[in-house]
């Protein structure tokens, strides 16, 4: 077992039409407007740009993202990752009676040296600190989508 590979996944049932939720989505420069641990978001250019993110434990991971599919009418959004973290991230937006579902997946592997040291012991510790910034993340959203400002 590679200790410094991890899959996420996330279910995100949401108060909004899945339309705005994507539209919220794939405007990742606004993220850090509604997502607490998503610090700062730089655009490179039109399909990519550099993310830094910091949640609960006290280690920022900086990746650079690029988009790989954007797909309105089956309502994907994926980008390949690298810099701290290699892989992929993908978002699925969905109808679900009067409001939405999103399924966040993500597949990485990490490369930040510390975090590479400390994978053994660190690993339920890195997994739940993950389901916290993901939980500020549906929160934020849902608040942002809702015209309010995230609970933090």
């Amino acid at each position: 077992m590679d200790w410094n590979h991890y899959r996420f996944r996330s279910l995100w049932p949401l108060p909004a039409p899945a339309p705005d939720v994507y539209r919220a989505l794939e405007r990742i420069e606004d993220y850090p407007r509604w997502w607490p641990q998503v610090r700062e978001v730089t655009r490179l250019d039109d399909t990519s740009g550099v993310l830094r993110f910091r949640s609960l434990l006290p280690y920022e991971l900086t990746a650079t993202v690029r988009e790989g599919r954007r797909d309105p009418a089956a309502g994907v959004l994926e980008v390949a990752m690298s810099g701290d973290m290699e892989g992929w991230a993908r978002w699925t937006v969905a109808p679900h009676g009067t409001t939405t579902l999103v399924r966040y997946d993500q597949e990485v592997v990490v490369n930040k040296p510390l975090l590479r040291r400390l994978a053994v012991p660190g690993r339920p510790l890195f997994r739940a600190n993950h389901r916290l910034m993901m939980r500020a993340g549906r929160q934020g959203l849902a608040a942002h989508l809702a015209g309010g400002r995230p609970a933090v």
